[in-house]
């Protein structure tokens, strides 16, 4: 039961964040809460070590490299006038920003929009004035609704879609999740514009393009956005053709990071400049994660619960609550197993996608977008969010999404 005891001291230590004089940074407890574990017997070293993901880890530097290069040539800064030039208030601005991000998120995956968005985002605000946390809110709540409706929008999603026998996944997914998806979306504008009733206003906008600073750099940015499309497109099209004939997504991440990695002289800052603390979080929380579910405590209670496990509320309910503690991709990777036993429909296995990815929204830890978000943010900007005003929001907000979602899989 140790390790319950460290993932509920990790839980209060990300929300207060400070003790006395110190303050922690997110990354810094997770690795506190791995070392406790190990140190103590709750999980063993060769365990550990298998239980992180080298696929999620190599995504994610691939795309952490791959964003430094668009970021530092300050080609995405000057690109991102095309999407947002017509805009003339803050109020359609968020409108914009909050459907552009969550219907890429679908395309591109919501990890890679956390990794290049967060920028953009940051210049948004500091452009037009507008409380840096507000958007950065927006961005989180978009795109976690917004890759629900894709089969390749998160990984949790892709393991629904290959592992849950699930044909057609695009169209399914569409089929079942669009529409509710879209009214979701609406509702992340609402609640945030009603949170932040001051930085959304009315009053009209002045646009303008940002210079780039690197034209060299700028031409691989523009090569990194090509091969990303074209390995998206392509991943797109197989799925659709054949799912045996699909690669990883880690891929997808490594052909966007080769062309500043191998041909920019510039390599060598890309790489100091990639967010190591975000992937060293996310190697101690596969650690920690896995020491818990090891336990077999939340195994016990659903069990002892006598719930109809593939009923679309019970789906719901334990994919958001459970995907607190041991995350959405381990949860779905075993809850899948036992929908398939139980002969589920295929309403239940969209409910298990839904939910375990609006699980993101309920707190910081739900999904991985959010940490990669608030680190970022932080490291960039020095702009931060607290676990409280992340709930204040996440909380309503989850309930209105499971809501929708359910109402629409019922009526499917």
């Amino acid at each position: 039961m140790f390790p319950i005891l460290v993932l509920l001291a990790v839980f209060l230590l990300i929300a207060v964040r400070r003790v006395g004089r110190f303050r922690f940074e997110i990354w810094q407890v997770m690795c506190a809460g791995a070392a406790a574990v190990l140190l103590t017997g709750g999980i063993k070293p060769a365990a550990a070590l298998k239980a992180i993901d080298p696929g999620v880890m190599l995504f994610l530097f691939g795309m952490f490299a791959a964003g430094q290069v668009l970021e530092l040539s300050g080609w995405l800064a000057h690109a991102k006038y095309e999407v947002f030039k017509r805009v003339n208030t803050e109020e359609s601005l968020l409108l914009l920003l909050v459907f552009f991000m969550g219907i890429a998120s679908a395309f591109l995956m919501n990890d890679t929009l956390a990794i290049i968005g967060t920028p953009v985002v940051l210049l948004i605000a500091k452009k037009h004035d507008i409380a840096p946390k507000a958007l950065l809110l927006a961005l989180a709540f978009s795109i976690t609704v917004g890759s629900v409706m894709s089969p390749i929008g998160n990984p949790q999603n892709l393991l629904v879609a290959v592992n849950g026998g699930i044909r057609a996944p695009f169209l399914t997914f569409l089929k079942y999740l669009a529409v509710p998806t879209l009214l979701n979306l609406a509702a992340v504008f609402l609640l945030v514009r009603w949170f932040y009733p001051g930085e959304f206003t009315a009053c009209p906008l002045k646009n303008s393009q940002e210079p780039v600073k690197d034209k060299e750099l700028a031409r691989l940015a523009k090569v990194t956005v090509f091969v990303l499309a074209v390995m998206i497109a392509a991943k797109i099209t197989l799925v659709w053709l054949d799912p045996a004939l699909d690669f990883g997504l880690i891929w997808i991440a490594l052909a966007a990071a080769a062309p500043g990695l191998l041909f920019s002289p510039r390599r060598g800052e890309i790489l100091r400049k990639v967010d190591w603390s975000t992937l060293v979080f996310f190697a101690a929380m596969f650690v920690l994660t896995r020491a818990v579910w090891d336990t077999g405590f939340f195994q016990g209670l659903i069990a002892r619960s006598g719930a109809d496990i593939t009923g679309l509320g019970a789906v719901m309910g334990v994919s958001v609550a459970l995907s607190q503690l041991i995350s959405n991709v381990p949860l779905v990777a075993l809850y899948l197993p036992a929908l398939k036993h139980a002969g589920a429909g295929t309403p239940a296995f969209m409910a298990l996608a839904a939910a375990s990815t609006i699980a993101g929204n309920l707190f910081i830890l739900g999904a991985a977008s959010n940490v990669i978000i608030i680190q970022a943010a932080e490291k960039k900007a020095g702009a931060t969010i607290t676990f409280l005003e992340f709930a204040r929001i996440g909380v309503p907000l989850t309930l209105i999404n499971a809501i929708i979602y359910w109402v629409f899989l019922r009526c499917t």
